[in-house]
């Protein structure tokens, strides 16, 4: 706000009153032409700085009273352009723009599995009496198959999604092609609708259209939406992971979430 402010400023400072206006309207229509296009490119030139200022991220504190502090607190590698950036990382993980969109794409997988995992602990405990770590648990069935015929399988399927999506990750695009599905046009629902990595949009990955709505049997993201809910989930992406570090603590003592409340 303070580089915007003074940009601003220092555009409009020849102009501060009326009469000083016109007086400058007409030293620039009575000056030679070569003179008219210099100060017409100037004022280009400011007005580019102007919107360039106003269009920079505005970057946010993890300690907002805080001043000073050096990267502990402000560090220089995160500029506020990624959804959910206050500033905190004081081990300097992100240092390398590389290795900071890896660690993004990271934060957001755990972060969803987390949220998906919280709710289904607390509801399936709420449901059925038993504690989620017990859940799968029952001595007097026959198992159909054999652990390890369940993880290989497990494995295997995982390891096909997580590897297209590996790939994906480092050539943005080259996995929305056809394949085998019942449905046309796969390639244009189940790819990347947003054009932003680790947020595919669409038909398939937005079908309520949170971010975005249906125009001609065509999803359009509506971006201003999109960001404001990128800021929303990555909030609650963070909380369910603390949650699920808290639940796991929990059930080393064989205790659960809602019984340490008292449910």
């Amino acid at each position: 706000m303070a580089t915007t402010s003074a940009a601003v400023l220092h555009g409009l400072s020849s102009s501060s009153s009326l009469s000083a206006a016109g007086k400058n309207r007409h030293a620039f229509w009575t000056a030679p032409p070569a003179a008219r296009s210099r100060g017409a490119s100037a004022s280009r030139r400011r007005l580019f700085v102007v919107a360039a200022a106003a269009a920079a991220p505005q970057k946010k504190s993890w300690i907002p009273a805080v001043r000073g502090g050096g990267n502990l607190v402000d560090p220089e590698w995160l500029d506020g352009s990624l959804a959910g950036d206050y500033g905190f990382d004081p081990l300097g993980l992100g240092k390398d723009p590389a290795s900071l969109k890896w660690y993004r794409e990271a934060e957001l997988i755990h972060g969803r599995w987390a949220m998906a995992a919280a709710v289904g602990i607390l509801v399936g405990q709420a449901w059925s009496g038993v504690p989620w770590f017990e859940a799968g648990a029952d001595p007097g069935a026959v198992a159909p198959f054999s652990f390890g015929s369940l993880l290989g399988t497990q494995l295997l399927l995982m390891g096909w999604v997580e590897s297209k999506r590996w790939v994906d990750f480092y050539n943005p695009g080259s996995q929305a092609v056809e394949w085998a599905t019942p449905w046309s046009k796969t390639a244009r629902n189940f790819g990347n609708a947003t054009g932003e990595q680790g947020y595919p949009g669409g038909k398939f990955f937005d079908p309520l259209c949170f971010a975005g709505s249906i125009r001609n049997g065509e999803y359009v993201t509506d971006f201003e939406k999109l960001e404001r809910l990128k800021v929303a989930e990555i909030k609650h992406a963070r909380i369910a992971m603390v949650a699920m570090l808290v639940f796991f603590l929990e059930a080393g003592q064989g205790k659960t979430p809602l019984g340490a409340l008292g449910l």
